[in-house]
């Protein structure tokens, strides 16, 4: 990274010793006394076993030997792209505007899985192409109408870009303020599965036909469509992609990165992260290239049935708790995910010991 990025990024807001400080340190005392107390339970050990470990790794993220996630902060970014005209997706860009004013009334998958899981529900409107200004539950904080198309320019400004990864810090330390033991990012925005594979295919040097997909609903010429899409824009953008912050603010989109940023912020405060699918992961793939040690805060939730989500998690060393087909977004599959981590939490407190219940144990 040049000085001139630096003074340039500097002016324009985004404070490098937010963005590249170190995160926080896992409680590793905390990690040896869960795995203590795991060793001591009415069970062989390592009969209950991704649930032991993941109980295990909250700990350390937790700092305590017996975690839990009864409080857990879901927050939904929107935003539209410029790249949508090229005939990227399915569905009409006027359906973004039209699911953020379904999140807040009520009527989406995340709105629902977020009352049945007792669940904080944010959403965030970072720049429709339609206005969604006096919804009830909409937090407003456009930064222009959707992105401009990154085939043609950046996605974002610097300043734009600055404000979304802000807009994501402050949802995060509102999550830390309200004492949320566990964060969901999700997002929505028509074509935002093209700006996830073409800011993936960036950051992992990656060819477009691996990681573009039917996103929510292509055929297989509209997928190959979207590949060259993202091939053009990858050209265009070339001699900027070596930098991760670079590769954010010129072909992802305002959500991307507000979820970029509400990861970094939460790892920098200790607040464990569940990710949610394909374009939540690339964002966690930005979040760990932008500050690496970020990802040790992540938790995964499930596997999407995008083709490019299993080549992000790959790079990422990562394992995702559930595979059910899901390629929803908007945090759902994270969503769905939290009763398991509840369920590895309750045995981890609950279970007797050997002692506590007369059990002889392993010789």
């Amino acid at each position: 990274m040049s000085s001139d990025a630096n003074v340039t990024r500097a002016d324009a807001g985004l404070a490098p010793d937010w963005l590249y400080t170190p995160s926080h340190a896992l409680d590793e005392a905390a990690r040896r006394a869960a795995e203590a107390r795991q060793g001591q339970l009415t069970k062989p050990p390592g009969a209950l076993g991704e649930l032991e470990a993941l109980a295990v790794r909250l700990a350390a993220m937790q700092g305590t030997a017996r975690p839990g996630v009864d409080r857990v902060w879901i927050a939904v970014f929107a935003g539209d792209h410029g790249v949508a005209a090229a005939g990227v997706s399915a569905f009409p860009q006027a359906v973004t505007a039209e699911m953020v004013k379904n999140f807040a009334r009520g009527g989406a998958a995340i709105s629902v899985l977020a009352r049945a899981l007792g669940a904080t529900l944010e959403v965030v409107n970072l720049g429709t192409v339609h206005p969604t200004d006096g919804v009830a539950g909409v937090q407003e904080l456009r930064l222009g109408p959707g992105t401009a198309d990154f085939t043609q320019a950046p996605a974002m400004s610097l300043e734009q870009c600055t404000r979304a990864l802000h807009a994501g810090r402050h949802s995060a330390e509102r999550a830390r303020l309200a004492g949320a033991q566990l964060y969901l990012g999700g997002e929505m925005g028509i074509a935002n599965t093209t700006a996830a594979a073409a800011l993936a295919c960036a950051l992992l040097g990656e060819a477009p036909e691996r990681l573009a997909g039917p996103g929510t609903g292509l055929d297989a010429t509209g997928v190959a469509r979207k590949a060259e899409i993202v091939r053009r824009a990858l050209a265009l953008h070339r001699a900027h992609l070596h930098d991760p912050y670079e590769a954010l603010r010129r072909v992802s989109g305002f959500e991307i990165a507000a979820l970029a940023g509400a990861y970094l912020a939460c790892a920098k405060m200790g607040l464990p992260v569940l990710v949610d699918g394909f374009i939540s992961t690339a964002a966690a793939l930005a979040a760990e290239r932008l500050c690496p040690g970020t990802a040790q805060w992540f938790l995964y939730g499930h596997g999407s049935a995008e083709p490019g989500h299993a080549r992000i998690l790959a790079a990422l060393g990562a394992k995702p708790l559930l595979d059910l087909g899901l390629r929803l977004g908007e945090g759902s599959g994270a969503a769905v995910a939290v009763p398991l981590l509840r369920l590895a939490c309750a045995l981890h407190d609950g279970m007797a010991t050997f002692a506590e219940a007369g059990v002889s144990e392993k010789r």
